[in-house]
């Protein structure tokens, strides 16, 4: 019969024991600064939430910002709700009562949440490339490439590829047996974390991880690279100082976003750190991003500023 298992501070682990029950550490380094933590964490969640919802709402009521570009960058902050409270509202929970447990079947949940919705961005993020090139490089043909039936196609297949891809890691991890350990090095359930404490053979799970890992990532960065290769080329190649700054600020958004989102991941699973500094540099990708997408493209974008504007103004006028 399976039972919970407490964490062993010695490091030995009982084999007899399966474990179902695990114990995320989190920041265990501040134990003094949980309610300081809950408070941070809080504000990042509320404004994120804000945010992203506000970006939905704006692209939904302003008819101006029905184009392809604002349905992708809806889909993108209805993802970026769905990624933060995957991680957040739990994190929430374990600072203000001091539990830090998650079940076995709570934490393959999250994994599935969060990988799923990591892969679809990464998918998304290309199509969004995509149609920057199509717009800025091939502008005369962009209605017949970009119209609003690819456009939904596009989107689906990015949901659909981070769908799939994670349902594969996830129904090869949740046949594996855990007897290590019961504690997680971290402050929420990633496969690398989870994976160590198996007992039993994980090699077919992680030949899984490295092939859905290489699709979902290599092509989506592949493709990205090469839009805006194209598009640079193609900016340089404007004669007007003010025909690039013009073109480029159509594209610059999604340029920022594309590196913090690549960036922070490729730090976290391509070069080798501590465990300590791979938490921080996850915050960045989980929770940062999330939280700066949207300041980026109401700043930096000159229809979803107006729509904003235009929205604020007519909710002071009903409230006066």
């Amino acid at each position: 019969m399976a039972g919970k298992m407490q964490p062993l501070a010695s490091g030995q682990w009982r084999n007899q024991t399966v474990v179902n029950m695990f114990i995320l550490l989190a920041f265990r380094e501040l134990p003094q600064q949980q309610l300081l933590l809950f408070l941070v964490f809080l504000a990042i969640y509320l404004m994120t939430m804000t945010g992203n919802i506000l970006i939905v709402l704006l692209l939904v009521t302003d008819h101006h910002l029905h184009t392809p570009m604002y349905f992708f960058l809806g889909n993108l902050s209805c993802l970026e709700i769905c990624y933060t409270s995957t991680i957040i509202p739990r994190m929430l929970v374990s600072f203000l009562t001091g539990d830090k447990t998650i079940s076995l079947l709570g934490c393959l949940a999250q994994l599935y949440s969060f990988g799923t919705l990591a892969g679809t961005e990464c998918y998304l993020l290309a199509v969004m490339s995509y149609d920057r090139y199509i717009a800025i490089c091939k502008p005369l043909r962009y209605s017949s490439f970009m119209n609003a039936r690819i456009s939904i196609q596009l989107a689906s297949y990015s949901w659909g590829s981070g769908i799939l891809g994670c349902t594969v890691i996830i129904a090869l991890t949740s046949k594996l047996s855990f007897c290590k350990s019961n504690v997680i090095d971290h402050f929420f359930c990633d496969f690398p974390s989870l994976i160590k404490l198996a007992c039993s053979d994980t090699s077919l799970a992680e030949i899984a991880l490295s092939v859905v890992s290489s699709i979902i990532s290599v092509f989506p960065t592949a493709l990205t690279l090469t839009s805006y290769i194209c598009i640079i080329d193609t900016i340089l190649g404007i004669p007007s100082n003010t025909g690039k700054h013009k073109a480029f600020s159509t594209c610059s958004s999604h340029l920022i976003v594309v590196t913090m989102f690549y960036g922070s991941m490729l730090a976290v699973y391509l070069v080798p750190s501590d465990k300590d500094l791979n938490k921080v540099v996850s915050i960045f990708y989980t929770f940062l991003t999330p939280l700066f997408n949207p300041l980026i493209y109401t700043l930096r974008n000159k229809e979803v500023n107006r729509a904003l504007r235009k929205y604020l103004s007519q909710l002071t006028s009903f409230t006066c």
